[in-house]
């Protein structure tokens, strides 16, 4: 036992020892390996062409004021570390080359020192561009949590629907927005909100967090449709400017068979039958948009659909019908439709959305979003209840979205 107690004890000595050995050795190479995957190689190459370049033709202080495109590129894509080994390379060598070809000395000095210049004044340019970069990347954090918190994301069935989502971002910085979408259980049966904010930016998300907010109170609270819809104007009223809106589409399924829409001066939502036809849902009664009626006479109106088993509802906003190939011409939305219905929400809504990309030619100039339910016919098996929904995250994700800002009108 003491033997093994002492063999234990030798181990224990000779380690650090080893580990003195293979310290230093470890360090280099993880030292080597950082230097590697951060080398400045542009850069590097400018410099090597260049003294290549003196080398082949021997012309002296011709090409040597061109050593400092190495410092000043590598501020743009490295750190000040980066910058400082390119402008410390770029000296040695220009030195080199400089007393090889004979350069006076007082015209290589002023050289070299121009070159110093210019890499202290790009390793400053290159350690100002990565903190903004720091401070964009935690707004963006900030945007993604508070998108995340505005708009949760939409399960795979709802109440007795089957529901899919898709939004897709013109841009990856374009993270929260005006647009706004939600689909709740309540106990007056399901209700959902398609919508649009007029305005930009965080004025905008304020507004779609305040009429999400009301509306998921309202459902909750009031049985009749156009009271949910009155609830959210007078708040509306209250607290927006005289030039802000929100048009917005508000549908409900109080019982079997029957859908009820108030549309306010929303895109109309696309009804498609268990047969496979495509109607456009035209309000019966036009009404203004949401925060404006007391500028018009009209106030909303309660729309009654039949909505059977297998029948669809798709709402969408702006972004998908306003998009435009290269000659101009808008995206047939409810063509598409008609083409690629099925009776899994997901699958429409994902070859709605790769026809989309193709029809712009693979970049979106707007947000687009779209919302579809669908009433499963009872012959067929269930899907699996509370599985996620199909959803898209930036570049495409399908939790609640938030889009760009209306174009046009609502500009």
């Amino acid at each position: 036992m003491s033997q093994a107690r002492d063999h234990g004890g030798g181990r224990r000595q000779t380690r650090p020892f080893r580990n003195r050995v293979a310290g230093p050795a470890a360090s280099v190479r993880r030292a080597v390996a950082q230097l590697a995957a951060g080398a400045p190689v542009l850069p590097v190459l400018i410099v090597s062409v260049i003294v290549l370049t003196d080398l082949a033709g021997g012309a002296g202080m011709i090409w040597l004021p061109m050593l400092a495109a190495g410092p000043a590129l590598a501020a743009t894509t490295n750190g000040p570390r980066g910058v400082l080994c390119v402008g410390v390379l770029a000296a040695v060598l220009g030195a080199a080359l400089g007393s090889r070809d004979g350069v006076p000395g007082r015209e290589l000095a002023a050289v070299l020192s121009a070159l110093g210049a210019v890499t202290l004044a790009s390793a400053l340019t290159s350690a100002l561009r990565g903190r903004r970069e720091r401070v964009l990347a935690a707004v963006r954090s900030v945007a993604e949590t508070a998108q995340h918190a505005l708009l949760k994301p939409v399960p795979a069935t709802v109440g007795p629907f089957q529901v899919a989502v898709r939004y897709s971002a013109a841009a990856a910085e374009a993270r929260i927005g005006g647009d706004l979408y939600a689909l709740i259980p309540t106990p007056y049966g399901v209700r959902l909100i398609v919508g649009d904010v007029r305005g930009k930016g965080l004025p905008a998300v304020g507004t779609a967090a305040l009429v999400l907010g009301v509306f998921r109170e309202a459902a909750y609270d009031e049985p009749d449709l156009l009271a949910v819809v009155d609830r959210i104007e007078r708040s509306l009223a209250r607290n927006l400017g005289g030039d802000d809106f929100v048009i917005a589409v508000v549908a409900g399924y109080p019982r079997p068979g029957q859908l009820e829409v108030v549309n306010c001066g929303h895109a109309p939502p696309l009804l498609v039958r268990a047969s496979g036809s495509v109607a456009v849902v035209e309000p019966t009664q036009p009404a203004p948009p949401l925060g404006l009626r007391a500028l018009a006479p009209h106030t909303p109106g309660l729309q009654v659909l039949p909505f059977a088993d297998g029948d669809q509802l798709l709402l969408y906003t702006d972004g998908v019908t306003e998009a435009r190939d290269h000659g101009r011409a808008f995206y047939p939305l409810d063509e598409g439709l008609a083409r690629h219905v099925s009776d899994d929400p997901a699958r429409t809504l994902g070859a709605l959305h790769d026809e989309l990309l193709a029809h712009v030619g693979g970049r979106l100039h707007d947000d687009a979003a779209l919302l579809l339910i669908r009433k499963p016919v009872p012959s067929e098996p269930a899907p699996e209840a509370g599985a996620p929904g199909d959803t898209a995250t930036p570049r495409t994700t399908s939790c609640a979205s938030v889009c760009k800002p209306l174009e046009g009108t609502m500009s």
